[in-house]
């Protein structure tokens, strides 16, 4: 592709619209026309992303562009369903969701417009020839990752699943456990049993073994600090450990942005790249599989991008060679 891709963003003063916007800027193949934010229209995009001060001159815009060849919903889940309703998206623009309302099978279709399930770990060909894509969630992201392999091979059962994540995760709109004070110094379990995301989890999983066999335990949990997240799923597996590192190595070839790794891993690994890391650990029989990633790239607007990439047949890691921020 010689000319730029046309970039329009709606719901762009959050934090995940503000990442897409630092990747976006910083891509070669894109042209960023217009971010939206109805409560901020006017304002320098730099008013609410301070570190983009001198990086772009542009404002937030009161009404969206048709004139871009992709757009990105950064919507609150509900949202994105609601500006299809309320707007007439040119047929020949794409529509990457970063919500939760289209990725179910059951609310894949709307309006004749059917979103693809945007994990290119194991719908990158659907991905390419995808004009809607819905990008997954990133707890989601972070234990599917760390189950797939086995999945494919009908080997998840029943699993106990813990994860934490930063306060981003909540979103930027304020509320008692995002606060500064609330969140130092502690921790709290959230939604035990009943996250939002497990829907699609269990679908991803039941896609790729093709029963319904699996069952998540799933326990979230909220972090004292800012960005990523970091999950445990337990199991029962006879396969030696040895095997299993070649089954992960094996299913994740070619998916430059899965990490198997045989040391422990670490959040700090993960945060600030597209990358998810996954270790495993084995005693007899029970098997620990921890995976991480940051939840704002990998696990939102990383993502996103990793699929406009492939939709518009560019490189998959393009603008998203990442340095994570380690120390």
């Amino acid at each position: 592709m010689s000319k730029k891709i046309r970039v329009g963003i709606i719901g762009g003063a959050g934090y995940t619209g503000g990442e897409l916007i630092r990747l976006l800027e910083n891509h070669p193949k894109c042209e960023l026309i217009f971010v939206h934010s109805k409560s901020n229209a006017g304002k320098p995009l730099h008013a609410v992303h301070h570190d983009l001060m001198n990086e772009t001159g542009m404002q937030f815009a009161a009404f969206a562009n048709d004139d871009v060849d992709v757009l990105f919903l950064c919507t609150g889940h509900g949202d994105s369903k609601k500006y299809l309703e309320e707007n007439e998206i040119p047929a020949q623009v794409k529509i990457i969701s970063l919500s939760h309302d289209f990725r179910l099978k059951a609310h894949s279709v709307f309006k004749s417009k059917r979103f693809v399930y945007g994990l290119p770990e194991i719908n990158r060909e659907k991905i390419r020839s995808a004009n809607y894509v819905a990008n997954p969630g990133c707890f989601a992201t972070t234990i599917e990752l760390g189950l797939f392999p086995l999945a494919k091979m009908n080997e998840i059962h029943e699993v106990y699943t813990t994860g934490i994540t930063g306060s981003t995760g909540a979103g930027q709109s304020l509320s008692t456990t995002s606060h500064f004070s609330w969140r130092q110094n502690n921790i709290q379990a959230y939604k035990s049993l009943t996250h939002q995301h497990l829907g699609e989890i269990n679908e991803s999983l039941s896609f790729l073994s093709g029963t319904n066999s699996a069952s998540i335990h799933f326990i979230p949990w909220r972090g004292d600090f800012a960005r990523g997240i970091f999950v445990t799923s337990q199991l029962k597996s006879a396969r030696k450990l040895e095997e299993l590192y070649e089954l992960f190595q094996e299913f994740y070839k070619g998916h430059p942005f899965v990490k198997v790794s045989k040391d422990p891993i670490f959040l700090k690994q993960a945060v600030n790249t597209n990358n998810c890391f996954i270790h495993l650990e084995k005693e007899k029989d029970n098997l620990v599989i921890h995976s991480t990633l940051d939840n704002l790239l990998k696990g939102a607007s990383g993502q996103a991008l990793q699929n406009m990439n492939l939709m518009f047949g560019i490189d998959e890691m393009l603008g998203l060679k990442l340095k994570a921020n380690y120390f």
